[in-house]
């Protein structure tokens, strides 16, 4: 009966690669606080192998807490950066580009093709066909365009 409530360092360890294994799946870091911490009850159980089951569980739910909290406000952050923040953002990837006039653009809001797509445009005054405008800002899916001088 005593072997039924026996934790070996090797059952933490077999536990550790199955969170390591489900948090590479799409947990989100999650479960990687909790893969930490059976590790580390793995680790202190071949140092102290006569900690019972009941502090081992201790152990691994202390630790699970800790290391995912731990991960939460010091790594996530890392994890949410971005070298290209603007990439799904198409209105604010055309700021600075300079387009020609296919057709008259009166002041106010038109539309104007960019590309292969039609867009929503404000301008403070009208360009004539032939013109330049270049792209200044936008405001939502919005281009704000003033004319090329």
């Amino acid at each position: 009966m005593d072997i039924a409530f026996t934790l070996q360092p090797w059952h933490w360890l077999i536990l550790f690669f199955l969170l390591l294994g489900a948090e590479a799946l799409g947990a989100g870091g999650f479960l990687l606080g909790s893969a930490i911490a059976a590790g580390s009850v793995s680790l202190i159980l071949w140092f102290f192998p006569e900690m019972t089951w009941p502090v081992q569980l201790v152990v691994f739910g202390v630790g699970s807490l800790i290391f995912t909290l731990a991960y939460w406000k010091l790594f996530r952050k890392v994890n949410d950066e971005n070298d290209s923040p603007e990439l799904n953002n198409r209105a604010r990837q055309l700021i600075g580009r300079t387009i020609s006039l296919d057709q008259d653009l009166p002041s106010g809001q038109s539309r104007l093709q960019i590309g292969d797509t039609l867009w929503r445009v404000e301008v403070d005054r009208s360009v004539s066909q032939g013109g330049k405008v270049v792209v200044t800002d936008c405001c939502g899916m919005v281009l704000l365009v003033r004319e090329q001088v």
